[in-house]
């Protein structure tokens, strides 16, 4: 007789699969969590940066006095104090402001608040911002830590109040133009940490200076005035330039310079009144107040004939004769004719700007590393996050990979929610369809920044939309003397680059 496989009064049968209640529960739960996965990674791809991006902090200034915004233009800090409020990285909510100033004895004394406007670092009886300048001369700050004062002596502490140096020195300042190096000061000697309070050089000299941005020696100097590099060079020389390589320095020893080898074997000792730039084994002299090249593993040389000589790479140079500028090779042959009034090589992407008059008219070519023509404009942005570039001509702003291969703008700027658009000499924007969203209208527009604003010209005079399309602020800003034109909310940059500060005024 066969066995029945049904079911009577909740029985269940050996032979019959068993329901595992836990695995099933599992599974469902599995699949819950995949569905949800898949909704959130869609609103992540589909959404745009302004839902992404980490809070960031600016100054304010309104009604004659400071306070901070957020990336938003929300109002942080209300813009009640006095003297500026100092942000030296935008990401943290660290604001430094100075208080009790009196300008003519140079007292004062400082306040750092958070974001919720509470006091924070009374400890100390100072706290400062770690200012540093780049070649330009563009200020910018040290960006994870602060020094304090307490009883007249010096330390660093992180942005959560950690001590990285105790108050034990007599000052500390950054090494101009380089990160993430601080000079430190007791009883008359410098030294070098970082930015985690590790020495680099010990404190056992007059001055230290900066050998180059990319070597991680520096330029040192003892009581006697006797110069030498950290590590590599003991201090007997008279001078050592700061040429960024630790393969050639440029010393001088009685009135007279000299190119050695970090054994100290002389490379190059006559021929030349100074060395302007050492590149590879290509060595850019000076003679007569002029220039020329000694490449010294080949043995190559070009005379002293040219009004200025810039690198490109080892077989390519920029040159100016007669006012105008060309390109050479190490043989002396030319390679771009001179008749350029500036030629500008961007090392990053590998790319050529000249600059010539036609018929009247100032023109811009771009060419790549090999001297091809690639475009016919100014070059505006080299974006090495996003490996654009953006060039100005005359028929707009276009975008090119670093092939040169030219690319819409919604593929360049994929965070974007709206794209700047031209039509019938006018401007508007247009969504990732090509839809338009403002109509054709502003005389000049700016794509969006990082935060979602974008500016719009009318009349002379600009204003912002959101990241919709909305405006925020009617144009109403001439901003004649500006010389970068951004927006938060309502708020515009203000002129000085240096102060970075926002402002309605």
């Amino acid at each position: 007789m066969s066995r029945s496989r049904s079911r009577k009064h909740g029985r269940r049968y050996k032979d019959e699969p068993k329901l595992n209640i836990k695995r099933v529960i599992a599974v469902v739960i599995a699949i819950v969590v995949i569905i949800m996965f898949i909704i959130l990674l869609k609103k992540l791809l589909t959404s745009n940066f302004s839902n992404l991006q980490t809070t960031q902090y600016f100054s304010l200034y309104s009604n004659d006095r400071w306070g901070v915004i957020d990336n938003t233009g929300k109002i942080i800090i209300e813009p009640t104090y006095d003297e500026m409020i100092i942000i030296p990285n935008s990401k943290h909510p660290i604001f430094i402001t100075s208080t009790q100033v009196n300008y003519d004895v140079g007292t004062y004394t400082t306040k750092v608040l958070n974001e919720k406007n509470k006091e924070i670092f009374t400890e100390y009886d100072k706290i400062l911002p770690i200012e540093n300048y780049d070649e330009n001369n563009t200020l910018w700050y040290e960006e994870d830590v602060l020094k304090v004062q307490k009883d007249g002596k010096y330390g660093l502490i992180d942005y959560e109040g950690k001590v990285i140096l105790e108050c034990e020195y007599d000052n500390i300042n950054s090494l101009k133009g380089i990160k993430n190096r601080l000079i430190i000061e007791k009883e008359n000697k410098k030294g070098l940490v970082n930015n985690k309070g590790n020495i680099i050089v010990n404190i056992e000299y007059k001055d230290i200076k900066v050998l180059g941005k990319t070597v991680n020696s520096y330029i040192v100097i003892d009581e006697e005035n006797k110069y030498g590099v950290s590590d590599i060079l003991d201090t007997k020389y008279d001078e050592i330039k700061n040429i960024d390589t630790t393969n050639m320095f440029v010393v001088k020893e009685k009135g007279k310079y000299k190119v050695i080898d970090k054994e100290e074997k002389e490379v190059l000792t006559s021929d030349f009144d100074d060395v302007e730039n050492i590149i590879d084994s290509n060595i850019i002299i000076k003679k007569s107040d002029k220039y020329g090249i000694v490449n010294v593993e080949t043995g190559k040389k070009i005379n002293a004939d040219y009004e200025k000589i810039d690198y490109i790479d080892e077989d390519k140079f920029i040159a100016k004769k007669d006012g105008k500028y060309g390109i050479i090779n190490i043989n002396n042959e030319t390679l771009l004719d001179f008749k350029y009034s500036d030629i500008i090589y961007y090392n990053t992407a590998n790319l050529l700007e000249l600059t010539y008059e036609e018929d009247g008219n100032i023109k811009n070519d771009i060419l790549n590393e090999n001297l091809e023509l690639k475009s016919n404009g100014i070059l505006s942005e080299i974006n090495n996050e996003k490996n654009y570039i953006k060039v100005w001509t005359e028929d707009g702003y276009k975008y090119y990979n670093f092939k040169f291969e030219e690319k819409d703008v919604i593929n360049i700027l994929n965070n974007n929610t709206i794209f700047a658009s031209k039509k019938d000499g006018k401007y508007g924007f247009i969504d990732k369809k090509g839809k338009v969203i403002v109509d054709y209208i502003y005389d000049d527009v700016m794509e969006q920044n990082s935060f979602g604003f974008a500016c719009i010209k009318k009349d002379g005079k600009w204003g912002c939309i959101d990241k919709n399309g909305k405006i925020i602020q009617e144009p109403k800003y001439e901003l004649k003397d500006n010389i970068l034109i951004d927006f938060i909310g309502k708020y515009h940059i203000g002129q000085d680059l240096n102060a970075y500060y926002y402002t309605d005024i």
